[in-house]
């Protein structure tokens, strides 16, 4: 039996910082096509498979250099290439084997990925690997 107070089975809640609420929520909602459910001038909060994504405003905040938070997609190639029409740049790296829309195969398997940024320069990734 959990107890009442355990996280076990607690619904998660994603953050993600910007230093423009404004200019965050308008690529979380336009570009990436998320679902807003608020937005006030602490945050907005998106609804994401089920999952609450607050992107909310921190004035100091300095973007980390790797992925804080990946998509997991059914098909990589037309998520890149439907990201690319609406603007977004995806990153490439030194040492990775990067395909032309900078889609990286992990060498012996089936697993691909993509990186590219949010307005803030938070690090965002889209993948077929399975995370369940």
């Amino acid at each position: 039996m959990r107890r009442t107070g355990s996280l076990a089975d607690a619904k998660p809640v994603m953050v993600i910082c910007t230093r423009d609420p404004e200019r965050a929520a308008a690529f979380y909602r336009d570009t990436l096509g998320l679902s807003l459910i608020c937005e006030d001038d602490l945050a907005a909060v998106f609804s994401l498979g089920g999952v609450t994504l607050r992107v909310s405003a921190v004035a100091d905040f300095v973007p980390h250099q790797h992925t804080i938070f990946g998509f997991q997609v059914s098909d990589v190639d037309a998520t890149v290439r439907d990201l690319r029409d609406k603007g977004v740049g995806f990153r490439r790296y030194p040492g990775f084997s990067q395909d032309e829309l900078g889609i990286l195969t992990a060498p012996g398997r089936d697993v691909r990925v993509a990186w590219f940024e949010d307005p803030d320069g938070n690090v965002l990734s889209v993948t077929n690997a399975a995370m369940d």
